[in-house]
């Protein structure tokens, strides 16, 4: 058989974390697996896995903005819960690159898109995004992209 989709594998770990009482886990799970059930009758199609992959980084997002209004709030147990569903949730994402190749691509793609200066931001990032989806940061690949182009 071949690789499991990220379906499967979120079927599988919820299993995991039901059997080992890890709540927190299967929390993070299902509330994943219902925002994918929601995008699916939404489209009226299953979805694949890249898909699934932008709802989970779109996921991860939401969760480092509350962390870090809970740490803002001065609630640090919430912020820790908030964390560590970003640490299960990133277990489902690409491998992530590095960020020397990420800054290698970067000036590549700076250069392919005759990029001068930050007003050619959206040309460079309308190539990096898709390239790196669930791979990169958005972010990062935003700060790096302007760091060449206003340095």
């Amino acid at each position: 058989m071949g690789q499991m989709t990220l379906k499967e594998r979120l079927q599988e770990d919820q299993k995991t974390a039901l059997r080992g009482k890890n709540s927190l886990k299967l929390n993070t799970i299902r509330s994943l697996k219902s925002v994918i059930k929601y995008k699916e009758i939404e489209v009226h199609k299953e979805l694949e896995d890249e898909d699934i992959v932008s709802l989970i980084v779109t996921q991860i997002k939401k969760n480092k903005e509350a962390a870090e209004l809970f740490g803002k709030g001065n609630r640090p147990e919430l912020q820790e819960k908030e964390l560590q569903e970003v640490a299960f949730l990133s277990e489902y994402l690409p491998k992530q690159v590095p960020e020397e190749e990420l800054r290698a691509r970067i000036q590549q793609i700076i250069k392919e898109t005759d990029a001068q200066d930050a007003k050619d931001l959206g040309r460079v990032m309308k190539s990096a995004i898709p390239e790196f989806k669930g791979k990169a940061e958005s972010a990062l690949i935003k700060s790096l992209a302007l760091e060449y182009l206003t340095g």
